[in-house]
């Protein structure tokens, strides 16, 4: 199962500080790179540059607001993202549940066979599992 995944989309959410800016964008219905900076522990300079970089990517979008610039969440890109999330996590998940599924067959092997071999068979298991599928 392979995932298409957009990196620098994923970089700019990566970044807590960008997290929280959203989160305060989505619950303020937009704001500035000023009164962000009065709601986080950066500078407005710093803010106005992580503004940049969400905006690069379509997070969000400024628009003039006298001489300062109003930005907003673009929902459509975020749902986009949260897709992505999600998709991958899928990925995730299914990798677990068959290496799950391994780990349960070697185990009733094991359990089949006894307590005397258990060392053996979990040997062989790592060095299968460190050359690859047969």
């Amino acid at each position: 199962m392979s995932v298409v995944v957009d990196d620098d989309l994923w970089t700019a959410v990566g970044d807590p500080t960008r997290r929280r800016m959203l989160d305060l964008l989505l619950a303020e219905g937009g704001g500035t790179a000023t009164s962000l900076s009065e709601r986080l522990p950066v500078t407005r300079q710093a803010v106005a540059k992580h503004l940049g970089v969400l905006d690069r990517v379509g997070l969000v979008h400024g628009s003039a607001a006298g001489r300062e610039r109003r930005y907003r969440v673009d929902e459509v890109q975020l749902a986009r993202a949260v897709a992505q999330l999600a998709s991958v996590g899928a990925a995730w998940d299914a990798r677990l549940r068959r290496i799950k599924r391994l780990a349960e067959a070697i185990q009733r092997r094991v359990d089949s066979r006894g307590a005397g071999s258990r060392d053996a068979e979990v040997r062989g298991a790592e060095v299968r599992g460190a050359e690859g599928p047969r």
